[in-house]
């Protein structure tokens, strides 16, 4: 047990020290990748808070995404309101309306939820699309910059404590009792409601916190690129994150972060093939889904686990 967790210990180190130095070791176009990566890993392990621990299904985060960045841009443009306060605004009204949904799908389960959600973001995407006079329609929606200057270091940087914050808040979230609570709706409503759950309460909660997070990477995104189109909600992208975070492992915030920014860099450097490289994402994706239910960076991890499972059982046997 003691060398597992030093492993596990190790291979976080190594992950940080790999994240913290990254942009010293690439151009500013690898850079700008890693970025657009940590965007959408905190998507993912947002995604993967509702559907694998609440076991809520949805095809709404890229339209809270959206919600937060649009209502953050156009707050800065329109009214000068400082980018955080706009940001923050963004969370709250992602917040509020994850609270709607979930109440309006209180009744809803399966594909129903995530038709549901299918049609929110739909709906959400064609009032940006028709407001053009406000929100720029598809011409996009210029916005000011979060950092002044051209460097991309500090968007970077951002982007990395976002996601460590989330990724934080998140496990803490699901070590506690609510995640006991998520998880016992998951897995039965009817009998968490029996052992005393207040399972409407829990799922309004699960729908508020997952559209938080992903209204913050929206606010996040949208001032490094600095133009807003309806296409970042759209259902193709929403697609995509799912995609990144069943790869990467649905059960497992971690695991759907990081399947997020390894799929955003293999796409990228696939990007000469065209369109092959799609056709290789997709058999990846259904090998995934036969053969690896939890994602194959999960599947990985429980090798290692064993590999240093077996280590430990067997030192005490050659000691002896």
């Amino acid at each position: 047990m003691t060398r597992s967790l030093a492993g596990q210990a190790a291979l976080i180190a190594l992950a940080a020290v790999v994240a913290v130095i990254f942009p010293h070791l690439v151009n500013n176009y690898w850079l700008s990748v890693g970025i657009t990566a940590l965007f959408y890993a905190i998507v993912a392990a947002s995604w993967a808070l509702l559907v694998g621990y609440a076991g809520q299904f949805s095809f709404g985060q890229m339209a809270f995404v959206s919600m937060g960045a649009y209502t953050s841009g156009m707050l800065a443009k329109y009214y000068d309101v400082p980018i955080p306060l706009g940001i923050a605004t963004g969370v709250v009204l992602c917040a509020i309306t994850g609270c709607v949904i979930g109440y309006v799908c209180l009744r809803m389960r399966g594909p129903y939820l995530a038709l549901f959600t299918v049609a929110f973001s739909e709906v959400l995407r064609i009032i940006l699309v028709s407001e053009a006079e406000v929100t720029g329609g598809n011409g996009g929606l210029q916005i000011p910059s979060l950092f002044r200057g051209r460097s991309d270091l500090p968007y970077y940087y951002l982007g990395l404590v976002l996601l460590g914050g989330s990724l934080a808040l998140m496990g803490w979230l699901v070590r506690s009792r609510w995640g006991l609570f998520f998880r016992a709706i998951r897995e039965n409503e009817e009998a968490a409601a029996a052992a005393g759950v207040k399972v409407v309460r829990f799922r309004l909660l699960a729908f508020a916190i997952a559209a938080m997070f992903a209204g913050l990477a929206g606010g996040f995104f949208g001032h490094y690129v600095g133009i807003l189109t309806p296409d970042i909600g759209s259902v193709d992208q929403m697609g995509l994150v799912v995609a990144m975070a069943v790869i990467g492992g649905p059960e497992s915030l971690i695991a759907a972060s990081i399947g997020a920014i390894l799929v955003e860099f293999l796409l990228e450097a696939l990007r000469a093939y065209e369109q092959w490289r799609l056709v290789l994402f997709a058999l990846v994706l259904l090998l995934t889904v036969r053969f690896a239910r939890n994602g194959l960076l999960a599947l990985g991890a429980d090798s290692v686990m064993r590999v240093f499972r077996r280590r430990d059982a067997a030192t005490p046997a050659r000691t002896a």
